[in-house]
């Protein structure tokens, strides 16, 4: 299917504001341009109950998150989301449209969780932050008025890689029991030869020398790219893991390595849905009140989380 109209549109209006590529500007100036092109080109927002912030304590440090409730009384479950922006770029705005549409969908709590990024802190300072963010939340249920027993993670991009990297924590460490992870559009390896990365390198918004830049400002010189917190496909063990929904775009340099996973995780005999939305680029899935698709993709998430949730 060729590029949709919508994500072309879309493509056009961002590079008509003239922004410098993210890797030739400092990361605080790449995180700022982000802010204004969102500021400029701003998605949907679904109204929800209730929108509050604090800071909690995490390995190193306050964490930021933000705590979104839903219209009806609870206790709810719980739905623990990860901003996307390569480790280095996003903050608690980034995927405030996805966050809400979940919200709504699934009638749960959300907590999106500010994490600490590279390159000032790298790998593995993102996903301790995310997990302890979990814990901390589990530990807090009836303050919040959380249901524990219903937990799911997502994530876009890199927050989709640490929505998988806490559902590998949980389980290795012992808890907490997640039913449930979203995976939109995820960074899942750190291999940049699979086909989807050569086929989509430029053109399409996020770029192979893109993740190479990421994974340089995640990882540092010292860094293992390869141990499963970062590269999740790598885990000798996939079995025994939350419930999966992998969301992908057609024209992504991650769509294969999304399938792959997929795949694994089905083969470790794990409940697995993957989609790959023709027509769509990386990230998509946020553009509420842009592109279609995005609504449908959040609709798809939701209902996995709610089969999860029934189980």
């Amino acid at each position: 299917m060729p590029l949709h109209p919508q994500v072309k549109d879309l493509m056009d209006r961002r590079a008509a504001l003239g922004f410098a590529d993210f890797r030739d500007v400092t990361p605080a100036v790449a995180r700022a341009n982000a802010v204004a092109a969102k500021a400029t080109i701003p998605s949907d927002q679904e109204p929800v109950g209730e929108i509050t912030e604090r800071s909690i304590a995490g390995p190193v440090g306050e964490i930021p998150i933000r705590i979104y409730r839903p219209t009806t009384e609870g206790p709810h479950p719980l739905i623990m989301l990860f901003h996307g922006g390569g480790w280095v770029i996003g903050d608690l705005d980034s995927e405030d449209s996805t966050s809400r549409g979940l919200v709504n969908r699934v009638n749960a709590v959300l907590i999106s969780v500010d994490y600490r990024m590279a390159p000032e802190v790298r790998f593995p300072g993102a996903p301790e932050d995310c997990y302890a963010a979990t814990v901390w939340a589990v530990q807090h249920a009836e303050e919040l008025g959380i249901d524990a027993s219903n937990i799911a993670v997502a994530g876009t991009s890199a927050g989709g890689n640490l929505s998988a990297a806490v559902a590998l924590m949980a389980r290795d460490r012992g808890g907490p029991t997640i039913k449930h992870q979203v995976l939109f559009c995820p960074v899942i390896d750190h291999d940049f030869e699979r086909p989807s990365v050569i086929a989509n390198a430029e053109g399409y918004g996020l770029t192979r020398d893109g993740m190479i830049w990421f994974w340089d400002q995640y990882i540092g010189p010292d860094g293992d790219p390869l141990h499963p917190y970062a590269s999740p496909i790598r885990a000798k063990d996939l079995s025994r893991l939350a419930d999966a929904t992998v969301i992908a775009a057609q024209y992504d340099p991650l769509l294969d390595e999304a399938a792959d996973y997929a795949s694994a995780l089905k083969d470790a005999g794990n409940d697995v849905t993957f989609t790959e939305y023709k027509g769509m680029t990386h990230g998509f899935n946020g553009s509420f009140g842009l592109i279609d698709d995005a609504i449908k993709a959040c609709e798809e998430a939701s209902a996995g989380i709610l089969r999860s949730f029934a189980k």
